[in-house]
């Protein structure tokens, strides 16, 4: 039997209205009882001393790329899911832009597959919207979810038709499933490399206005609410497009958004440095748009937040700004850097970034997880909320393009569990390493 007592921490389940010093114990994978002092009822196989330490849901990451099959330089599943349980990742979905893309059955089945082989975070597929990823068909949807596609979406291609989002909203909720859109105009966009602005002018580089976002926000919003399906708005980045989704809800629209570490964090101020750690899509916007999104975080507007982890090797990214694709890594810092940005410096209350990093994911895809009530799986993120740590220039990821290196940041990961195995323990020699610089 297998076993495992997670002993002396403070718990905080929001899913259930839990915030206080509690045992765990996790037995053949799932949680079976929560309550104090359990560590004095009798003898475990294994005890896990969680003193000083948070006992969280597992962390959930809806927005993720992987790059496999296709790109494995970049990374592969095995390598980013090492990536995730070093971030308190216990389970992560991953977008469909690979090569070929996730648009069958077969290929979502292929992701399951290897996440298992893997054996980190769980993963989960999200299937391509349309076929190929090139907009002009349905993908075989109904198969996608047989395969065990979580949602569908194009990934970091926004769909330009708006008969085809419609199409797919209604297939969609025949599947129960959602349909996650990257908003963004691709004629109003142009092409542009960074946020249309003041800084852009200045640095001579071509922009996307903050209109690209909210044009597409405005359409999606109406297509769902005339079909009633389920949408989600990915990387939000301008307070117009945040305005427009609080109005939607308001209106009973089945609509939910998140947003990103780098766009609650870094404005187009950065670009200055034409460091192309600093390209990323939807771009880095305004101090104005920055507070906005954080704004909407505390409000309860922003339903998440996804690192939307877009790794490059070191070479697509060492090239001069406006030629660098766009992206950066993120499942490694994401929670180091919400944890300082919003409760240490927002002081915004730790239940709030757990629905955020695990319930609110959880709900928004239909995932087990996002709660440690008994019976659900046995995936718990502990932290130590107040140790201190610098984002470093090496990463168990394959790819190192993270904004964040060289930051100090409060909150670090000591152990990640999944399914009621040790998948991450902070110190401990990571089997990951090799195969992520092999």
């Amino acid at each position: 039997m297998s076993e495992l007592l997670i002993a002396g921490g403070r718990v905080v389940d929001p899913a259930r209205g839990v915030d206080g010093q509690l045992d765990v114990l996790i037995r053949e994978g799932v949680v079976v009882a929560v309550a104090p002092d359990l560590a004095r009822s009798g003898s475990f196989e294994r005890v896990l001393d969680a003193s000083g330490l948070v006992v969280l849901p597992g962390l959930i990451d809806m927005n993720v790329q992987l790059r496999e099959p296709g790109r494995s330089a970049d990374e592969t599943i095995a390598s980013g899911a090492a990536a995730a349980v070093k971030g308190g990742f216990t389970a992560v979905a991953v977008m469909p832009n690979t090569e070929p893309a996730i648009d069958d059955e077969a290929s979502a089945e292929f992701q399951l597959l290897q996440g298992k082989r893997a054996g980190k975070a769980w993963i989960y597929p999200i299937g391509a919207v349309s076929r190929g990823l090139r907009g002009d068909a349905l993908a075989e949807m109904a198969g996608l979810a047989r395969g065990g596609a979580v949602a569908f979406s194009d990934g970091d291609k926004p769909l330009r038709s708006a008969e085809l989002l419609r199409c797919a909203l209604l297939y969609a909720k025949m599947l129960d499933r959602v349909v996650v859109q990257h908003p963004e105009d691709p004629d109003l966009a142009k092409q542009g490399v960074m946020h249309s602005g003041t800084v852009s002018t200045i640095l001579g580089l071509s922009g996307k206005s903050a209109a690209s976002e909210e044009v597409m926000v405005a359409r999606d919003l109406t297509l769902a609410g005339l079909t009633g399906a389920k949408l989600h708005l990915g990387r939000i980045s301008t307070a117009g497009s945040l305005e427009l989704i609080r109005g939607a809800k308001d209106k009973g629209v089945k609509v939910t958004c998140d947003v990103t570490p780098h766009h609650l964090t870094l404005t187009d101020e950065a670009v200055q440095s034409f460091n192309p750690c600093y390209k990323v899509d939807p771009p880095l916007r305004t101090a104005r748009d920055v507070e906005a999104l954080i704004a909407g975080v505390l409000d309860g507007t922003v339903d998440a937040i996804a690192s939307d982890h877009a790794p490059h090797s070191p070479e697509k990214k060492d090239v001069e700004f406006q030629f660098a694709p766009s992206g950066v890594i993120g499942l490694e810092t994401t929670l180091g850097i919400v944890l300082e940005r919003l409760v240490h410096q927002r002081e915004m209350p730790l239940t709030r970034l757990v629905e955020l990093l695990s319930l609110g994911p959880a709900r928004i895809l239909g995932l087990p997880g996002g709660s440690l009530a008994p019976g659900v799986p046995g995936d718990v993120t502990l932290v130590d909320l107040d140790s201190s740590w610098t984002v470093p220039q090496e990463f168990v990821s394959r790819s190192k393009n993270s904004p964040f290196v060289g930051w100090t940041v409060r909150g670090q990961v000591r152990h990640t569990v999944v399914g009621g195995a040790i998948a991450y323990s902070a110190g401990a020699p990571s089997p990951a390493s090799a195969e992520s610089a092999s």
